[in-house]
C-alpha cells in the first residue's frame, strides 16, 4: 500500500512536466525554424493587421521569413494571396506582373502575403508544411531580393 501511496504522489508532482512538453504542432514550427535558420532565412513574428477581404483568417502574429534586398532602388510592392494561387495587391487588383507570377506559382497557398521595401522583401506564412517548401520559399526570396 505505501508504494502505491509514493508512486501515486510522484505522478501528481511529476506531471506539469508534461505540460512543458512541446506538441507536435510546435515541434513541428521549431524543426521548420531551425531549418530555415540553417539554409540563411531570418525569421521572425510580426504583427500584422490583415484585409478584412481574405478568405483564410491569417495568424496575428505571423511568422515573418525575410532576406535583404540588392539594389540601389529596388521596386516597393506588396500582394496578398486572397485564395490559392488568386495574388492581389491593397485595392484587390490582381497581380499580372509575370516575372512575380512566375515566382508566386511556386509558393504554396498557405503563404497570405509577400512585400518588398527598400531594405528588405518578406513572406508571410502560416509554417504548413515540411523543409522543401523551405527551399522553395528560400528560392523565391532569393530570385526576388
Amino acid at each position: 500500500m505505501t508504494v502505491w501511496l509514493v508512486v501515486s504522489i510522484l505522478l501528481v508532482v511529476l506531471s506539469p512536466l508534461a505540460w512543458l512538453r512541446p506538441s507536435r504542432a510546435q515541434s513541428g514550427r521549431i524543426a521548420l525554424r531551425t531549418e530555415a535558420r540553417r539554409i540563411g532565412l531570418a525569421m521572425q513574428l510580426a504583427p500584422q493587421e490583415w484585409p478584412h477581404w481574405l478568405s483564410q483568417e491569417p495568424p496575428n502574429p505571423c511568422a515573418q521569413y525575410h532576406r535583404p534586398r540588392r539594389g540601389k532602388q529596388p521596386a516597393c510592392w506588396s500582394y496578398w494571396q486572397k485564395s490559392p494561387g488568386v495574388w492581389v495587391n491593397q485595392w484587390q487588383e490582381v497581380c499580372e506582373e509575370p516575372l512575380l507570377l512566375n515566382h508566386f506559382e511556386k509558393l504554396p497557398g498557405n503563404v497570405f502575403k509577400v512585400e518588398a521595401d527598400k531594405q528588405m522583401i518578406a513572406l508571410y506564412w502560416g509554417e504548413k508544411g515540411d523543409a522543401s517548401v523551405l527551399l522553395e520559399i528560400d528560392a523565391t526570396l532569393k530570385a526576388l531580393a
